[in-house]
């Protein structure tokens, strides 16, 4: 059975806003999350930091000034109090059965500069062949000391190529970089579909675009910004289709990805008869 992969963002694409804003950043004592952001931005711009770098950096002195250092074990649990959009935690289950329907191996992944250790802690981590995120690295304590995986919007697309060959483990820098005829490799563009929210996902949707696979733009239907900001990105051709972040039966959302499915059962069905010509 070949396999095609579904791409997400996780952010504002799976889930209704940025991860931290449930409970981490609350439990700061931030009244408004935009606040711990705007800290963020100021201290990115006037070090000239990487925006992720900045908020690691921040979230972890944050907890050390309250005398409460940052361990992986305060993750654990944190990912229970995500809220997702309509249908995410039964989209998978309808998601997969369709596509094995259309003889393939449906195989999930986030690429996300979230904190893989929320993720990892949600109802729906089970669900994905791998998480990609930013983490710490922890001490013998497991308290946080430095970050040992940074995920920014340029950083991001190192990993479709890492799912295109299946070289997933983020240590492997030989295999990622060996050469492979794209035509022999497990998981062609031209079987991804990523689905993101905004404008730090434009590389990866422009790649996975550009290469064969399809792009899906999602928004909350209650944001005129977000909504505003999908149309952008299929405007500029960074993105094949837009749609409400709405995974429920008989969507929107779902009823392009089935066809999107449909529309790779027909390309491999074809390839299969130029095959016989050969």
């Amino acid at each position: 059975m070949k396999k095609a992969a579904l791409i997400y963002d996780f952010d504002k694409t799976l889930c209704t806003r940025d991860m931290q804003e449930y409970s981490l950043i609350p439990g700061l004592g931030y009244a408004n999350s935009s606040e711990f952001w705007d800290e963020v931005t100021e201290i990115s711009v006037r070090h000239k930091m990487d925006g992720i770098s900045a908020y690691l950096y921040m979230l972890k002195k944050k907890f050390d000034e309250q005398g409460n250092p940052l361990t992986k074990k305060m993750f654990s649990g944190i990912g229970e109090d995500i809220v997702f959009y309509p249908g995410v935690e039964t989209w998978f289950n309808r998601i997969n059965t369709y596509g094995r329907k259309a003889g393939f191996l449906i195989e999930h992944y986030i690429i996300s500069s979230g904190m893989n250790e929320i993720i990892s802690s949600s109802k729906i981590a089970d669900e994905f062949t791998r998480i990609y995120a930013c983490k710490y690295y922890y001490d013998e304590t497991g308290t946080a000391q430095w970050p040992a995986q940074v995920v920014n919007y340029t950083t991001k697309t190192q990993y479709l190529f890492r799912i295109n060959k299946q070289v997933l483990d983020e240590n492997d820098d030989y295999g990622l970089n060996e050469y492979v005829d794209p035509k022999k490799r497990p998981v062609p563009f031209s079987r991804m579909i990523y689905v993101a929210d905004g404008m730090t996902d434009i590389p990866c949707m422009r790649l996975v675009k550009e290469y064969g696979g399809k792009s899906i733009a999602v928004y909350n239907p209650e944001s005129e910004k977000a909504k505003a900001v999908a149309q952008k990105l299929i405007d500029d051709q960074r993105a094949n289709f837009m749609a409400e972040a709405d995974y429920s039966p008989g969507s929107i959302m779902e009823n392009t990805v089935m066809k999107i499915i449909d529309h790779l059962k027909a390309d491999l069905a074809l390839e299969e008869m130029e095959g016989i010509y050969r």
